[in-house]
């Protein structure tokens, strides 16, 4: 399975990177200036701690109560402050709160310190420090063992100021950095966008060169990255430079396979034309001396031997002239000549091919399938034709005895119909299917060339389907061959049912 991140584009990848590295930049310092913070109160609220526990230890002259400090002035409100026996035990302990009864003014008094507060406070270690203690009812609370003159005492002042003021400042730390996250995101994407625009025009380059027909024919590759694209001072640039001399190289390569291909197409061409001619006076010339007799009396010149050579010799220019019509044909359709436009009736087409495969192939079994209205594609009903007898003759000459092919037209309910050749024979072996379109290709005994198979009818079908903008496919297994041609119909084609005609 990919990993998640390969998914995303590179201008993503990119924005996540830089908010990602804000983030931690961002969290690194707000987690210094809340602790510098957190430090800088804790000292002065220590230091106001120390200051209360001095004057604790040491009473101002006045009336004998020792927890005095806790309503004297400088102390905060919420102040606490519990005197400590001789023997250790907590005694009195009272905190400071503002009384609001009295509508008119507010005052501060003294409340007596819970026994649970009294049992926080008793945890405390009395080394004189400043320590941090939760007490119930009151909330947080620094408090410090002060050691007086006479008395001992626990001095306590509240951290609810300084908690608050830590938490504000970590509310607006969360806050402004989200806010500069989203705002970084933003930006960041149409920074990365704008940076990365030239690199999309040079991978446009390259899609529109994926999308020429590069694989035969005659190729115009003329396709390149922008000069400002190409500028080898930048990493894009150093890109499209790059795509650009592959391009050059990749054109040269593609202009000197069409030269060739052209030569060997005309060289095909033209030896197939010059063999016609010779071919043909070969063929006259022995048949003409195979029937030749004495002018006075009648009498044969040649004898049995004589005969059966020229016989042989006819037969192998009958097939060598075949084969030289396949290749000058081949070589046609190569160099893109254009084919006659006309409507032709496919149905009609595939019962003329398949009576004359019937007359030629008594011992198999001939069926049609064939609409119940006539089929018409655009194209040259005569090449038509042939691709009908090559598929109807490599069923009969590639099968034994008493096979059955059906011949099949079946409209596909669009703009096209499809022309199937299907036989229950022994099949195409896996080893030759995927190559059984390409020229002079045979398969093994029971494809074999015996029956004067040239090992061009298939090609011929395939770049005559080309030729008329359709398609050929083959499917064979044991027992079933089916090749399909798909081609477009003409626009008055009409569609129905099918009709069932079986030829013994």
């Amino acid at each position: 399975m990919r990993p998640v991140g390969r998914r995303w584009s590179l201008r993503s990848r990119l924005v996540i990177a830089a908010v990602t590295l804000i983030a931690v930049v961002a969290a690194v310092i707000g987690t210094v200036t809340t602790v510098a913070l957190r430090s800088y109160l804790y000292g002065q609220l220590d230091g106001q701690l120390q200051g209360l526990a001095r004057r604790a230890a040491v009473p101002p002259p006045g009336p004998d109560d020792p927890l005095r400090f806790v309503m004297a002035g400088g102390a905060p409100l919420g102040t606490v402050g519990v005197e400590i026996s001789a023997d250790g035990a907590l005694g009195d302990g009272i905190v400071s709160v503002q009384d609001d009864s009295d509508n008119r003014r507010l005052e501060v008094t003294a409340h007596a310190l819970s026994d649970a507060a009294k049992s926080a406070l008793a945890g405390v270690p009395r080394d004189g420090d400043p320590h941090s203690v939760e007490l119930p009812g009151l909330g947080d609370y620094r408090v410090q063992y002060s050691a007086g003159i006479d008395d001992t005492f626990l001095v306590g002042v509240p951290l609810a100021e300084v908690n608050s003021t830590i938490g504000t400042l970590v509310v607006v730390e969360v806050c402004v950095t989200g806010a500069g996250l989203v705002a970084a995101g933003l930006a960041g994407g149409a920074l990365v966008g704008v940076a990365l625009r030239p690199l999309r025009r040079v991978a446009a380059t390259a899609t529109r060169v994926s999308e020429l027909p590069l694989h035969s024919g005659e190729v115009a590759l003329y396709e390149r990255v922008p000069v400002g694209e190409a500028d080898p001072r930048t990493e894009v640039g150093q890109v499209g430079a790059a795509l650009n001399r592959m391009l050059d190289h990749v054109h040269s390569a593609l202009r000197a396979r069409q030269e060739s291909e052209t030569r060997v197409r005309q060289f095909v061409a033209d030896a197939s034309h010059e063999l016609r001619t010779p071919l043909a006076s070969i063929r006259g010339y022995a048949e003409l001396t195979r029937r030749g007799k004495d002018g006075k009396e009648g009498r044969e010149l040649t004898g049995p031997d004589t005969r059966h050579a020229l016989g042989r010799i006819e037969a192998e220019a009958t097939r060598m002239t075949g084969l030289v019509e396949d290749l000058l044909l081949l070589a046609r359709l190569d160099a893109g000549r254009p084919l006659a436009q006309e409507s032709t009736d496919l149905s009609m087409l595939v019962v003329d091919a398949v009576s004359d495969a019937r007359a030629a192939g008594q011992d198999h079994v001939w069926r049609l399938e064939l609409p119940d209205e006539p089929v018409t594609v655009r194209g040259d009903g005569a090449r038509l034709h042939q691709v009908l007898v090559n598929l109807l003759a490599n069923a009969r000459t590639h099968t034994p005895p008493g096979t059955t092919v059906t011949a099949r037209v079946r409209p596909t309910g669009g703009q096209g119909v499809v022309l199937e050749v299907l036989d229950d024979g022994p099949g195409i072996p896996p080893g030759l299917l995927p190559y059984v379109f390409e020229r002079f290709a045979r398969g093994d005994a029971s494809r074999s060339r015996a029956a004067g198979s040239t090992g061009l009818g298939l090609a011929i079908v395939q770049a005559v389907v080309a030729a008329h903008g359709g398609t050929v496919t083959v499917e064979s297994g044991p027992g079933r061959t089916a090749f399909a041609v798909c081609l477009p119909t003409d626009p008055t084609d009409s569609q129905a049912g099918h009709r069932l005609i079986t030829q013994p």
